[in-house]
């Protein structure tokens, strides 16, 4: 069994890119996440309706895009990093039967009094229509190699 590793502050370097994550834009996805959020609108569950509404199909609600951002973000940079700031805006929408990948690039870093860094990570998230989601994420990590 491997042991997840957090990324180190000293580790990261501005310009750095994370790797691409594709996911599968799926019905279930789309429906399951907007009903556990808590998000009847019925643009996210009912195709019928959101046709009528003008869209081609149910479509991805921000809660999940934001939620998938972080997912994104967390994976890379490892479990006792600790996310302080998601700022996102949406796009093209994602359909089912699409497929969003996310990439992302440090932009940013700044050292904190007590070892520990700020590190910025401009994030996109596009589709076959373009992109879904974009923004930034802020996420403090521990500071030095070897110091988990």
């Amino acid at each position: 069994m491997t042991v997840p590793v957090t990324r180190t502050y000293d580790e990261v370097a501005v310009g750095e890119e994370l790797p691409p994550l594709e996911i599968p834009v799926t019905r279930t996805l789309i429906v399951a996440t907007a009903l556990a959020g808590r998000d009847f609108q019925d643009v996210h569950h009912d195709p019928e309706l959101a046709r009528a509404r003008g869209s081609k199909d149910v479509f991805m609600n921000i809660l999940t895009s934001n939620g998938l951002v972080d997912r994104y973000v967390t994976g890379w940079a490892g479990p006792a990093a600790s996310v302080q700031a998601i700022r996102v805006r949406l796009g093209a929408p994602n359909h089912p039967g699409d497929t969003m990948v996310l990439t992302g690039t440090v932009t940013a870093k700044s050292e904190e009094a007590d070892g520990a860094g700020r590190v910025e990570i401009m994030v996109r998230g596009t589709n076959s229509v373009g992109a879904h989601v974009t923004g930034t994420v802020a996420v403090r990590l521990p500071g030095k190699a070897g110091v988990r």
